[in-house]
């Protein structure tokens, strides 16, 4: 009977991805409900660590747009492979187009040929497509995005979340005595995300959300919310900006926001992004103390470096979360353990990555150590150093 079931499921399989792929295109992948209902299964197919582990990289090669992305995060795939050769990963790799229906499809052709994990797909509707594939199979997925929303059941995300960085800098900001903040964020989903997450870590963290004023992009816009953030988070000690730093609003409003009366002399500026890509924001007047959140940046010099010995080129920003999935497998496979692909290893283990430590968290998210900057003087300056273990304030 169990086979019957089975093969109906998969009969039925392509007329279902039709249906979420017309879902998927009609609105933000990052508005999706997590597969399972939110939490990460402790499941997932057991292994014979001495034997050659089948691992399934799902990644959007024939995708234009992304394709160099695709042949970066491949590399870095087969960089940790040869880094980690005391276990033994047989790489599979698989064309997902860019495309959620297709993924689905490589994600269970995958299974079929012998996969026991998924690293990837790159998109976040890829990747809870592909998850919903194989979900059936308790075969786990480690993909590259950074939504929240999809992760849950067997999906996984790898990617860095703005709730991990709004939490390390809301915790950071409490033991230096900061009680209240303002949040700025750009009147779009990034910024609603960003938003919500800090509000979440003010609450964890035990400071209180003064007000938060969203903006339009345009100069109107900008300077209007940065007066009414001045007038209705009078006596906050803190401003916390979502906009990313290579956003064309960050220099208006690292101009405006003081200029409307938020002294960066008495309020501390926070950015939910690096702005260390940025240095050109650090003459203006809202940069001078700010923090920002960070990788350990020695780790992140060796792993470019060692890509580069490899291959002669650079390697993409994110083609670090492929070296940190196969990295992962390969640490629990080393231990010896027939379950080193469940989620419940997945999750009960801290792992080293390309940016540093790291763990997969049960709601199928991550938790990644991250250093607290600032800028003084015009120049970077680390102010707390990522922890490298767990326990301490970093995570």
């Amino acid at each position: 009977m169990f086979a019957v079931l089975s093969s109906i499921r998969k009969a039925l399989r392509p007329a279902a991805f039709a249906f979420a792929a017309l879902g998927l295109a009609a609105c933000d992948a990052s508005l999706l409900g997590p597969l399972g209902g939110g939490g990460a299964s402790s499941g997932g197919p057991q292994i014979d660590p001495s034997a050659p582990i089948q691992v399934a990289l799902l990644v959007p090669r024939s995708d234009a747009g992304a394709a160099p992305v695709a042949d970066s995060l491949e590399k870095a795939a087969r960089l940790a492979i040869a880094e980690n050769s005391n276990v033994n990963i047989a790489l599979q790799v698989y064309d997902t187009a860019g495309s959620a229906t297709t993924a689905a499809a490589q994600a269970q052709r995958a299974v079929d040929e012998g996969a026991k994990i998924i690293i990837g797909p790159l998109f976040g509707a890829a990747a809870n497509a592909a998850g919903l594939a194989v979900l059936d199979e308790g075969v786990n997925v480690l993909s590259f995005s950074n939504t929240p929303s999809i992760a849950g059941g067997n999906v996984f995300i790898l990617g860095p979340t703005f709730n991990n960085t709004a939490n390390r800098l809301m915790g950071f900001a409490r033991g230096q005595g900061k009680k209240s903040v303002t949040i700025i964020y750009s009147d779009d989903v990034p910024g609603q995300v960003g938003r919500l997450a800090i509000e979440q870590a003010a609450a964890a963290n035990g400071i209180r959300v003064a007000t938060a004023q969203g903006y339009p992009l345009s100069i109107e816009g900008v300077r209007a919310t940065a007066q009414n953030a001045a007038q209705s988070g009078a006596g906050a000690d803190s401003v916390f900006v979502t906009t990313d730093a290579t956003n064309a609003a960050m220099p208006m409003l690292l101009r405006d926001l003081p200029a409307s009366g938020l002294n960066p002399g008495s309020v501390q500026y926070i950015g939910l992004t690096r702005w260390d890509v940025r240095p050109d924001l650090f003459d203006l007047p809202g940069a001078e103390g700010a923090w920002f959140a960070m990788p350990d940046q020695s780790r992140q010099d060796g792993f470019k470096a060692r890509y580069r010995a490899a291959y002669g080129a650079s390697p993409h920003p994110l083609a670090g979360l492929a070296f940190d999935g196969i990295s992962a497998v390969a640490a629990l496979a080393a231990q010896g353990r027939r379950d080193a692909l469940t989620g419940r290893a997945l999750t009960t283990n801290v792992f080293n990555g390309t940016g540093g430590a790291f763990r997969l968290t049960p709601d199928g998210s991550n938790q990644r150590a991250l250093a607290v900057a600032t800028v003084r003087n015009k120049q970077v300056v680390i102010l707390d150093p990522a922890p490298s273990r767990v326990g301490t304030a970093g995570f």
